[in-house]
């Protein structure tokens, strides 16, 4: 028989994720939980801790359990995935607009980053990822042009990784990361829904094939409250 604080657990586990129960809203007292399941304190506090381990709620001192956000977007911090393929495993309706496709040279920072020469030229891709409706990520792409001679909006709109592995035959390998939290720009304000938001997240990352060639150079803008960047990490012994 299923323990008594697990059917607990679970009845407040799926009322926070269907909605029912909204975040930053309070669950009943320990004592009000006690009489609403008819069980003891003791089962009720295991239930609730469990709550608290898996994120649902927050336990503040001389306030209660606060109902945590729980419908968020989980990004792999150290995982190197596609939008596409991100996207494809949630329920939501996702769109990608593309703002811009240019082939420029490179700044002379950039130059020196991605280790170009003063002829090459880069591909600049600006795209916007919408969510139900909002527009909540900016990406703003470089690619390297000797590496990735063609590009289209087409292209861009659908995966540039798949292109990228499938068209082109090349194989990715390996990226470097860093997140930021900063204020909005005027083009984050410009193409996002940043309403009431006074900060982005931002990843850079450089992404590189597997002969460790660098080819790409991502800045990733994010409104702060629909995403949950998770990374896995195991201790080496």
């Amino acid at each position: 028989m299923k323990s008594k604080y697990l059917a607990i657990y679970n009845e407040i586990s799926k009322q926070i994720k269907s909605g029912e129960l909204l975040p930053d809203s309070l669950l009943p007292s320990e004592n009000e939980l006690t009489d609403i399941y008819d069980t003891s304190r003791e089962t009720i506090r295991k239930a609730l801790n469990l709550l608290s381990q898996d994120g649902y709620i927050q336990k503040i001192r001389g306030k209660g359990s606060v109902v945590l956000n729980v419908n968020k977007f989980d990004f792999p911090v150290s995982g190197l995935v596609s939008f596409k393929e991100i996207s494809q495993k949630l329920d939501n309706q996702v769109r990608t607009i593309v703002n811009e496709l240019s082939l420029e040279k490179p700044s002379q920072s950039m130059k020196k980053q991605m280790q170009l020469s003063s002829t090459d030229l880069v591909w600049k891709v600006v795209r916007t990822r919408e969510f139900d409706g909002q527009k909540v990520i900016l990406d703003k792409d470089i690619l390297v042009q000797n590496l990735i001679p063609d590009l289209t909006k087409e292209i861009c709109a659908d995966s540039l990784y798949e292109y990228i592995e499938n068209k082109l035959n090349l194989t990715i390998g390996f990226s470097k990361k860093e997140i930021v939290v900063t204020e909005p720009t005027e083009e984050d304000r410009e193409l996002l829904d940043l309403e009431g938001f006074s900060n982005v997240v931002v990843i850079k990352s450089y992404a590189f094939l597997d002969d460790a060639t660098l080819f790409q150079f991502t800045e990733s803008r994010h409104r702060p409250d629909k995403f949950r960047f998770v990374d896995f990490a195991r201790r080496n012994h």
